[in-house]
């Protein structure tokens, strides 16, 4: 892992960590765009995993992007939601209950989906995508 490769995950940590201890108070936007945290079940581990990442919203819904910054391994928290598709959010100060659904590229709304939120995040999706060859699979949390 490169310096740069450090330092975002540095930030990333220390972004997760305030916005938790904050209550939600800070960290709903990450570098200008909305973020949330995610807690799964870990399917190993049946421990309980948070993770912040960028979302978009298709009505109700919430739009994941599972794109570990572009590295050839998905993350871990896409095997959780896999084993285990109850999920905790928190955006802003709102905590929510959903249920997961992993959306793969051959999915019919996965293309809709992938624009919604890769342009959410000011195209970064597109370009972790080139990064790697794997396809990048998209997570929609349907709120209880």
């Amino acid at each position: 892992m490169g310096l740069l490769e450090a330092t975002q995950r540095a930030f990333l940590r220390f972004h997760q960590g305030v916005y938790e201890r904050s209550g939600g108070r800070v960290g709903h936007r990450m570098i200008g765009v909305p973020s949330l945290l995610l807690r799964t079940t870990g399917r190993h581990s049946g421990r309980e995993r948070t993770v912040a990442l960028v979302y978009a919203h298709d009505g109700d819904d919430l739009v994941l992007v599972a794109s570990n910054g572009g590295a050839d391994r998905p993350p871990g928290w896409l095997h959780n939601v896999r084993d285990h598709p109850t999920v905790a959010l928190r955006v802003g100060r709102r905590q929510l209950v959903g249920r997961a659904r992993v959306v793969e590229p051959a999915d019919v709304d996965y293309q809709r989906l992938w624009t919604l939120v890769n342009d959410r995040n000011r195209g970064r999706y597109e370009q972790y995508q080139r990064k790697t060859s794997r396809p990048i699979a998209l997570v929609v949390v349907q709120p209880s």
